[in-house]
Parts: structure tokens; C-alpha cells; sequence
């Protein structure tokens, strides 16, 4: 059977729950705020910022395959909807380490 350190449950429990705080206070924080057209700017450009800053270490720092895949993946999503791109992406890292490993 299972046993559960209470000190891991605990900790699972105060990230969910920062997690939820997080997402219901960030939305009533921004609607209190006006905010110009370079602040709404810089917020549209997070996201992708983020993502490139999680996805470059993994793409250039872990083998051949994976920077292969990484820019199939960058070029399918310049044409193609996000699943598909995501789909081609995973599908080119198996390949690429597949045929090169």
C-alpha cells in the first residue's frame, strides 16, 4: 500500500493553493489598473517570451534531434494551427532521435 509523507501533501497542497490565488487575484489586480497601450503591449508579449524562454535551453542544449525537432516545429507553426504544430513537433523529436541516435 501507499504512504504519503504528510510533509509532500502539505507541500502539494500550498502550491495548489498559490496556484488559485494566483489566477483569481490577477484578473481583479489588472481590472483595477488602467493601463496605456505599451503596458497592454508588453503584456501581449509575454506569453510567447515565456515560451521561447522554456523551450530554447531544452532546443539547444539536449542533442541534435532535439534542435531539429524544435525547428520543424517552428516552422509548422507559422502555418499551421497550435495541435498540429505540437503534433508535428513531437512527432519530428521521435523521428529525428529515431534516425540519428
Amino acid at each position: 500500500m501507499w504512504t504519503v509523507d504528510p510533509f509532500i501533501l502539505g507541500a502539494i497542497f500550498v502550491m495548489g493553493l498559490s496556484t488559485l490565488i494566483t489566477r483569481l487575484l490577477g484578473p481583479i489586480i489588472i481590472s483595477r489598473l488602467s493601463m496605456g497601450p505599451r503596458s497592454l503591449a508588453a503584456l501581449d508579449s509575454l506569453p510567447p517570451a515565456i515560451l521561447i524562454a522554456v523551450i530554447a535551453p531544452m532546443a539547444f542544449a539536449t542533442g541534435i534531434a532535439e534542435t531539429l525537432a524544435a525547428a520543424v516545429t517552428l516552422l509548422a507553426a507559422t502555418r499551421l494551427p497550435l495541435i498540429v504544430s505540437i503534433i508535428c513537433g513531437v512527432g519530428a523529436v521521435v523521428l529525428f532521435r529515431h534516425l540519428l541516435v
